[in-house]
């Protein structure tokens, strides 16, 4: 069932609402107060169960120093160099266990799993704290610190997953030259917000694509994280325009339009959580070589194991010099 625009009007489908006017000078100068902090990766093997892959613990020095956790998993008694799939996580969900996330290193990669920030208690468990505290804000996260793009949630982790990336590149037995990102739904805008900050990535694989067009997401949806945002807009109600100027400096739309890089997007035409002109407003936006699978019949699920394989394929395609 299409929820939102017919799919010929979501091909042409642009946002808007102007980004804020210093939208660059703001995350330059983000990222050059962060560099002051050390990385201070800590890579270490841990006992597991696995006949197939190694596991490591990852941790590193995120958004003002604070320590973030991760995976690194791989195939066994492979030294490398490997190409590395960097994945960040959907909203409210944490790194988990090592078993949730083997398929990349079974197809021969080093997979990199981001912890997210004080999330990890929804559908997977987290272990990384978000030690700053904010003013009050809908339960969640989309609203936290929303009235100052300063001190807002996604500044810390969109800085945490920028970070990653340097962690991933400067491990032992990863081809620099083959570093990807992926994500699905927050973990999908990740993968685009590193790609148009960065451009040292190989390809980007965002899976409906969350955190994107604001505005006219609340036109469509109330339904998952989004409801949150709204119901904190009924309460705040004069205070909507200070949230969405911060919001602006967030949305990855704005990202999108800065990345470089190849990238492979996809949509479900049913998606109530990222409604699907949303995603296609990243999508249309990017200016790189980029492709968009559609999932007609699908919801926020997307293409689910589809798009995992998708990902595997094109990862195998960036050694053949395709």
């Amino acid at each position: 069932m299409n929820v939102d625009l017919p799919l010929a009007e979501l091909r042409g489908f642009t946002y808007d609402e102007p980004e804020p006017p210093d939208f660059d000078d703001f995350w330059r100068r983000t990222l050059a107060e962060q560099a002051a902090f050390p990385l201070d990766p800590v890579i270490t093997r841990i006992d597991h169960e696995f006949a197939t892959v190694d596991v490591f613990d990852v941790e590193f020095s995120g958004y003002g120093g604070a320590r973030v956790k991760g995976w690194l998993i791989r195939p066994a008694g492979i030294d490398g160099p490997l190409p590395a799939v960097v994945e960040y996580l959907g909203y409210g969900g944490g790194r988990g266990l090592p078993i949730e996330s083997l398929a990349y290193a079974s197809a021969g990669f080093a997979h990199f799993v981001m912890d997210t920030r004080g999330q990890g208690g929804t559908w997977r468990t987290g272990d990384t704290p978000d030690p700053a505290g904010t003013p009050p804000a809908n339960p969640g996260h989309l609203s936290r610190g929303i009235l100052d793009p300063e001190g807002y949630y996604y500044r810390r982790l969109y800085v945490d997953a920028y970070r990653f990336v340097d962690v991933v590149r400067g491990a032992e037995g990863v081809d620099r030259d083959r570093v990807v990102a992926t994500g699905r739904s927050q973990g999908g805008a990740l993968s685009v917000v590193v790609g148009g900050l960065r451009d040292d990535l190989a390809w980007i694989a965002p899976q409906v694509t969350f955190l994107a067009a604001f505005r006219r997401a609340l036109q469509v949806t109330e339904q998952g994280p989004l409801g949150e945002l709204k119901r904190w807009l009924a309460v705040h109600r004069t205070r909507a325009d200070r949230a969405f100027a911060t919001l602006g400096y967030f949305d990855a739309v704005y990202f999108a339009r800065r990345g470089r890089c190849p990238a492979s997007f996809c949509v479900g035409l049913g998606d109530v959580v990222a409604p699907p002109s949303t995603v296609f407003a990243v999508h249309n936006d990017y200016p790189g070589d980029k492709r968009m699978t559609v999932w007609e019949f699908n919801g926020h699920e997307g293409g689910g194991p589809e798009d995992q394989m998708r990902v595997i394929r094109e990862v195998r395609a960036l050694g053949t010099g395709r």
